[in-house]
C-alpha cells in the first residue's frame, strides 16, 4: 500500500512540472489534479474519471498509471456494502486470470482461422498454378515498392513516456495524447505539429528520416515545420 496522493505530488516536483502544465498536456482540469494529490476524490465528478484521470496524470508523471488504478480500487472504490472489508490487490488476482485466459482463448480461435484460410489458399492455388503465377508475380513486384514514410515517428526506447501530440500548434486538433510504448511506435503523415513529451530521455523522434536530439531530461516542447524543427 501506498499513498496516492503524495507519490503523484512527489513524482510531478521531482521533473519541475507545475500544475498549469500538467493540465495543458493531460487535458485534465488543474483543481482535479490538484484533488488527486490530496485524494479529496470526493471533488471528482465521478469513479469513472477518477480512475481514467489516475491513469492518464501517472503515465503522464513516468509512473504506472494501472498500478495506481489498482491502489484506488482497493482502497477507495465505491459499491461496496457498509461494514464490508475493501478488498486488496490479491483479490483481484482471479480477474487477472480470468482475463487471461479469455485472451489465450481469443488467440487460439484466430490462430485457427489463419491455419485454416492458409489450407484453403494452397488448396485453391495447387488447383489453377498456371493462372496464378502471373498474378503472384505481379504481387512480389508490388511488395518491392516501399509506402513513403511518415514524416513524424515517435519510438519509446529507455521506457514509456507521456506524449501530446497536436496538428499545426498548440491550439489545434489532438491527433494523439498517451503513453508511447516500447514497440508501439507511433507516425503521423503532415508537415506541421506540436508536441509535448513528459520524458525525452526515453523517446526516439524522427522528423523527415532524420532523428532529433532532445535537450536534457526534463518536459519539453517541439515544433514541427516542414523545413524541420525546434524546441519551444
Amino acid at each position: 500500500m501506498f499513498e496516492i496522493g503524495n507519490s503523484l505530488r512527489e513524482a510531478r516536483l521531482r521533473r519541475g512540472i507545475e500544475i498549469v502544465q500538467a493540465e495543458q498536456a493531460t487535458k485534465i482540469r488543474g483543481k482535479y489534479l490538484r484533488a488527486l494529490e490530496e485524494e479529496r476524490f470526493e471533488q471528482l465528478p465521478a469513479e469513472t474519471y477518477i480512475k481514467g484521470f489516475l491513469r492518464t496524470y501517472a503515465d503522464y508523471l513516468g509512473l504506472d498509471g494501472q498500478l495506481y488504478v489498482d491502489e484506488y480500487n482497493s482502497r477507495f472504490a465505491a459499491g461496496l456494502e457498509e461494514g464490508e472489508p475493501r478488498p486488496r490487490r490479491s483479490a483481484v488476482r482471479p480477474q487477472g486470470r480470468s482475463r487471461r485466459l479469455e485472451r489465450n482463448i481469443v488467440l487460439v480461435v484466430l490462430a485457427a482461422i489463419a491455419v485454416t484460410t492458409v489450407i484453403v489458399i494452397s488448396a485453391w492455388n495447387s488447383s489453377d498454378k498456371g493462372a496464378k503465377a502471373p498474378a503472384r508475380h505481379h504481387a512480389a513486384k508490388r511488395k518491392d515498392v516501399a509506402p513513403p514514410a511518415a514524416y513524424l515517428t515517435i519510438k519509446a526506447v529507455g521506457g514509456s513516456s507521456y506524449v501530446a501530440v497536436h496538428r499545426n500548434g498548440p491550439a489545434g486538433h489532438v491527433l494523439f495524447a498517451g503513453t508511447v510504448m516500447r514497440g508501439h511506435p507511433q507516425e503521423f503523415d503532415g508537415k506541421r505539429f506540436w508536441l509535448n513529451v513528459s520524458s525525452p530521455e526515453n523517446v526516439v523522434i524522427e522528423v523527415g528520416g532524420k532523428r532529433v536530439q532532445l535537450p536534457g531530461s526534463q518536459p519539453g516542447v517541439i515544433t514541427v515545420t516542414p523545413t524541420g524543427w525546434h524546441t519551444g
